[in-house]
């Protein structure tokens, strides 16, 4: 083959070549887009529910809000690997992690919780960064609070059935069914509470915690609806045994249905105390 031949194919070539190389690279770099729904644990939609997306590389966040329908969009995201994280008043901040491809269109959705997160209870940031052994122990706590709160919210629907079962269990019929099913609903209310006060009480404590804000109206409340938790069965006690011997309630026994209507007031602010941030 002559120089001028030789040339006439290398250059074309070279330039193939070139172009080859080049085209993962540009590929590299197409955006992709990230999108999903956000919604509470009753499955309905987080309207305004904050939605960040911050590239763990770069450090640079992409920042949006969900629609009516708590669906959400973020464009044009570099590919890489990202944490989003999505918070909305009266929820805990949740956060995850994913990986964006070049040029894709990736789905996440997310569902918030009620759930308060550690910052919520009061623990600092270097609580929460502390060694493992102070990390095991923060571990413990969260989950057994958490537990706390899920028996707590149990105990709700008993207690409810508790007190509509309550103006029926005066004895005015012959039967007494009606007081042994009032009767087995405020056991089910007790026992639940009991183990809900049991996760509360032994919950490892943390040195310097402070209490404020919701957690401290939460403990000034549990000092109405606990005492209430003792007093309201003994009392109703007295006054099954009363009413089961034919006689009209009489005596300290009397206080039974005020109390039982004040410790239920009380644990439902308790409740709403933690539930709804203010």
């Amino acid at each position: 083959m002559s120089p001028d031949a030789a040339k006439f194919v290398h250059w074309p070539l070279i330039l193939l070549f070139s172009f080859a190389l080049s085209q993962p690279v540009k590929a590299q770099s197409t955006p992709g887009a990230l999108s999903g729904t956000i919604t509470d644990p009753s499955g309905k939609a987080v309207t305004g529910a904050k939605v960040s997306a911050k590239n763990v590389a770069t450090a640079q966040a992409a920042d949006t809000q969900t629609d009516a329908s708590g669906h959400y969009n973020i464009p044009n995201l570099p590919p890489g690997d990202y944490e989003l994280s999505v918070s909305a008043p009266g929820f805990s901040t949740n956060t995850a992690k994913f990986t964006l491809l070049a040029g894709a269109a990736k789905t996440f959705d997310m569902t918030l919780g009620g759930v308060l997160s550690l910052g919520d209870l009061g623990f600092s940031q270097s609580q929460v960064q502390g060694s493992a052994q102070d990390q095991a122990r923060l571990d413990k706590r969260s989950h057994m609070l958490q537990m706390h709160q899920r028996f707590g919210l149990i105990a709700t629907g008993p207690l409810i059935a508790t007190v509509i079962a309550g103006p029926f269990a005066g004895g005015k019929q012959k039967s007494s069914t009606d007081r042994w099913l009032h009767l087995a609903l405020g056991s089910a209310t007790g026992d639940l509470y009991g183990i809900s006060a049991y996760y509360a009480i032994f919950a490892p404590k943390i040195q310097g915690t402070p209490t404020r804000g919701q957690i401290r109206l939460h403990k000034i409340l549990a000092w109405i609806h606990g005492p209430g938790m003792i007093a309201t069965p003994i009392l109703g006690a007295m006054a099954f045994d009363q009413k089961s011997k034919g006689q009209h309630i009489h005596g300290v026994a009397q206080a039974h249905g005020p109390v039982a209507i004040v410790t239920a007031a009380a644990y439902g602010a308790a409740i709403l105390s933690v539930s709804v941030k203010f």
